[in-house]
């Protein structure tokens, strides 16, 4: 068995013998999905006219919180026909034997409703059906057409009830779409929601993009794009499509990044032979020279606190991982294994670090703690690259192409279990995923 299927995966511990929560940790056994039950929404349209025309909303949001919860792959969602009782009225206590008897752990009761203005609106009760109590109760609402966010929104709050950790279902990714020959590669910038859907391009692929990021607001993204061989970093506005360049230097700008509080942006910056990283002030426009010497210095990230950035150099002979202050001060090397390290990313918690690694003719996603110890490799392949995580810290997303074969998104938890491709209608590549959206 590999390490990675020791070391990383969820433990499961019910804090009280009959209390269905989940404690989630990163050592132990290889977990089994929670049983839950998700009946019909109560006030679901269920005829065939509506579903046809496409107005039955309740199935619609139920589909997508259904699918959210068991992509995670903490749920198991038990089968409608297995239901012996059936929800009429959000007031009403279930009938707890019913749903003892096809072994539900919790259930999901809910109610939908249309309201005045193009406006809907959900309740929901979450139901330990053990304890025989309501462990939570809500209310969300918004317009029709943002619908799918509603249902995202309600799948994170079952989530971080029964997880303790806040969702990501209610999130975008930006990302690199790839079409065309190899020679002859067509890269635009493309974004869409966490599943895949309400998918829209941002440039027309007249020019070749690279490493697009968000803004910790979600209103801006920076990237690299390639005009007239010109590389030069940019900060596109998703509101208006309007865009910037960011700095005037006279070489090669690349693999841009925000500082948490959306103030800077991070660069390396390529002139008289060596690659080093930049600050810029967004608000006045300066720029601060953060690493110096002749070696390559790139990849840059943030710690959650922005008082860190983590990078990789090749300044000790190979490509490895160094952290240092965000002034530039206190450099020190923090990978030590075999093979070479790139494209470090600090998680939104602070408790890892990812990154790619390249040794034995293979790529590595990884994870290691901020000091480089318990280093933990979640995915492999003959090209593995680019991770992003989950605005909870605790999935990854990266690009991942076999042998001859298309590039294409997945997801892993932070465990190395539950690997998911992310469907894309063209190959994809360069990730990036939002924080948390609001309704």
């Amino acid at each position: 068995m590999k390490l990675k299927h020791i070391l990383a995966a969820f433990l499961l511990i019910w804090s009280l013998p009959a209390q269905a929560e989940l404690r989630i940790d990163v050592a132990g056994a290889e977990r089994k999905p929670m049983p839950i039950a998700v009946p019909e929404m109560i006030g679901s349209n269920s005829n065939i006219f509506n579903k046809i025309i496409g107005t039955n909303y309740g199935d619609k949001v139920r589909e997508v919180m259904v699918a959210d919860l068991e992509r995670s792959g903490l749920f198991n969602i038990l089968p409608e026909k297995s239901y012996i009782e059936k929800m009429t009225n959000i007031n009403y206590v279930p009938s707890f034997v019913d749903w003892n008897a096809i072994k539900a752990q919790v259930l999901v009761q809910s109610k939908i409703m249309e309201l005045p203005g193009d406006k809907l609106q959900v309740d929901f009760r979450l139901w330990d059906v053990v304890t025989e109590k309501e462990m939570l109760g809500k209310t969300f609402s918004t317009t029709k057409n943002n619908w799918r966010r509603l249902a995202h929104v309600v799948a994170d709050a079952i989530y971080e009830r029964l997880t303790g950790e806040k969702g990501y279902f209610n999130t975008r990714i930006v990302y690199v779409s790839e079409v065309g020959l190899a020679t002859r590669r067509v890269k635009r910038l493309a974004i869409m929601d966490q599943d895949g859907e309400n998918h829209r391009f941002l440039t027309d692929g007249r020019n070749l993009v690279l490493t697009p990021r968000f803004s910790p607001n979600m209103q801006k993204i920076t990237y690299l794009e390639y005009a007239g061989n010109n590389p030069r970093v940019y900060m596109m506005d998703l509101n208006s499509g309007s865009r910037q360049v960011l700095g005037n230097f006279p070489g090669m700008t690349f693999a841009p990044v925000w500082s948490p509080d959306g103030n800077k942006v991070l660069m390396s910056y390529a002139h008289n032979g060596a690659t080093n990283i930049y600050e810029m002030n967004l608000n006045s426009r300066q720029i601060k020279q953060i690493t110096h010497g002749s070696a390559i210095a790139t990849s840059p990230s943030y710690s959650p606190d922005g008082s860190k950035i983590v990078f990789n150099s090749d300044m000790g002979g190979n490509q490895q991982i160094y952290v240092m202050n965000a002034d530039g001060s206190n450099v020190e090397r923090i990978s030590f294994g075999k093979g070479r390290y790139a494209t470090p990313v600090w998680s939104p918690r602070g408790d890892y670090i990812a990154f790619t690694k390249m040794a034995n003719g293979a790529f590595y996603i990884g994870v290691m703690a901020p000091d480089g110890t318990g280093e933990r490799i979640l995915a492999d392949g003959y090209l593995v690259e680019g991770p992003t995580w989950s605005p909870n810290g605790r999935v990854l997303m990266f690009f991942r192409q076999d042998r001859g074969s298309p590039v294409k998104l997945y997801t892993i938890d932070l465990t190395g279990y539950n690997e998911r491709r992310v469907i894309t209608p063209t190959d994809a590549s360069d990730p990036a995923w939002s924080p948390l959206l609001k309704l």
